[in-house]
């Protein structure tokens, strides 16, 4: 065989997996024409292939345990189904955690009927906004439960649209005791036990924020501090913790349609729908096959910054809207 065919082989089994992975509908068997000209591939090789990247993810979650915040709702229940179907038989922990541990245990119960018993899942009732439940989160944990291995920060709100000097001191107060607070207190209770491990230690701390904390935009002013606060937090996190195999990862969503302008209107759902007239919002399941898809990169890859936005965005308040 000559230098240059081996040479190019690698190449050739690299373009061969992608196109096998690239969704073609246009070429199915259906198809006369296209069924002539391209020889089937058997659906066992085909199928071998599109399973590679699931496998490799699946054995990389393998045994962990996975916190996730404001996991009964949007981004949050999303990630936990994503995890689940992503290891449904690996020895998977998911702890989630919210105020309302009813829908938690729906969650868990959507979990179950989705990937079987595979996947063990723990509702935790908890608020986030409380010092005193998080300090005692990790101690009111079943022994088996404790050793964390990735926290999902993902609990957080906005409250208004009003403008200083009227904005209401209990909203200021809820989003920073919430989307800041929050998270700084449970990466606090959580990070001993990374660094507790040989080597430095490891583990995956995985905060959500959001473009607001790059763009900060009117009517916004205070969720956007937050936000910008838990930029900063990230990234002061991950040069502090640059001697350990520690992981600092930040997923910034543009606009998802979840519960959030619902809060955002004080429960209002026309003024929330408004919100996303003409446009085709991101959903919570396009944000959590991010999160597990960098929680599952190899031990070596930080993904340390994520942008995302929905096709029709371009920056905060940079949308084009079908009329």
């Amino acid at each position: 065989m000559s230098r240059r065919l081996v040479a190019t082989a690698p190449a050739f089994i690299t373009t061969l997996t992608r196109n096998l992975l690239r969704p073609r509908p246009f070429l199915s068997s259906s198809n006369p024409l296209i069924a002539a000209l391209y020889p089937s591939i058997p659906a066992s090789i085909a199928s071998s292939i599109r399973n590679m990247s699931s496998s490799a993810a699946a054995k990389r979650l393998t045994g962990k345990t996975i916190v996730v915040t404001g996991a009964s709702s949007g981004i949050g229940r999303s990630t936990a189904l994503e995890f689940a179907r992503t290891a449904p038989q690996n020895g998977l922990r998911l702890i989630l955690t919210a105020r309302r541990i009813d829908t938690l245990k729906e969650v868990a119960a959507d979990i179950a009927k989705e990937v079987g018993d595979g996947v063990k899942v723990l509702p935790f009732k908890l608020d986030v906004s409380s010092s005193a439940e998080i300090k005692a989160f990790v101690g009111n944990l079943p022994e088996e439960w404790r050793n964390i291995d990735v926290l999902v920060n993902n609990a957080g709100l906005v409250k208004g649209v009003a403008r200083a000097p009227e904005i209401d001191e209990d909203d200021i107060n809820v989003m920073f005791q919430t989307n800041v607070t929050g998270l700084v207190n449970m990466t606090q209770v959580v990070l001993p036990i990374f660094l507790a491990r040989p080597d430095g230690g490891h583990g995956d701390i995985i905060n959500v924020g959001s473009i607001a904390g790059r763009e900060p935009y009117a009517g916004g002013s205070i969720y956007c501090a937050t936000k910008a606060a838990v930029r900063s937090f990230s990234e002061s996190l991950r040069k502090e913790l640059i001697a350990t195999r520690v992981r600092v990862i930040e997923i910034d969503p543009g606009q998802v349609e979840t519960e959030f302008s619902v809060i955002r209107f004080y429960g209002d759902k026309s003024k929330a729908d408004a919100v996303y007239a003409g446009v085709e919002p991101l959903t919570p399941d396009d944000i959590a096959e991010v999160i597990v898809f960098n929680a599952t990169r190899r031990e070596n890859v930080v993904v340390a910054d994520t942008l995302i936005y929905p096709n029709h965005q371009a920056g905060a308040g940079i949308m084009h809207r079908k009329s």
